[in-house]
């Protein structure tokens, strides 16, 4: 049975990485799989960083990045309200990681997932129910 899962950025990124083909069908994989089932959440963070990373380190087209992010936005959307970022910035000092990563674990957190695909973050390591996996490292 699949479970709720949170996509970070970075993964998104990986799918439209023609320079890595290997981590570009993994990504592909995981999230077409993930989408299909339903079990796939992101937040409005992400759809923000995906547009310029895409844009500007991958040189994806501002059309293109867009019908990306059109398409993304199908997925369950995680929204912040003002308590979500103070609770973000408690988490950013608890436990010494960026604001922005605070922000992507917080919404996972609140979103339910019991997983978040990330490649930035420390895998393995699991904060208020949520366990950081990155799916480009073999077990």
């Amino acid at each position: 049975m699949k479970r709720v899962s949170f996509f970070d950025t970075n993964i998104f990124v990986c799918a439209d990485d023609a320079s890595a083909p290997e981590k570009k069908a993994k990504a592909i994989e995981l999230i077409t799989d993930h989408q299909v089932s339903g079990h796939a959440v992101v937040s409005l963070q992400v759809l923000q960083e995906y547009f310029v990373v895409a844009t500007r380190k991958l040189g994806v087209s501002a059309e293109l990045a867009q019908r990306k992010v059109e398409i993304m936005s199908r997925l369950r959307v995680v929204r912040f309200q003002e308590c979500d970022v103070i609770s973000a910035i408690e988490f950013h000092r608890l436990h010494q990681i960026s604001f922005w990563d605070a922000m992507i674990v917080h919404a996972a957190r609140v979103s339910g997932a019991a997983v978040l695909f990330s490649e930035a973050l420390q895998t393995g390591a699991t904060w208020g129910g949520v366990t950081v996996v990155n799916p480009f490292v073999r077990d």
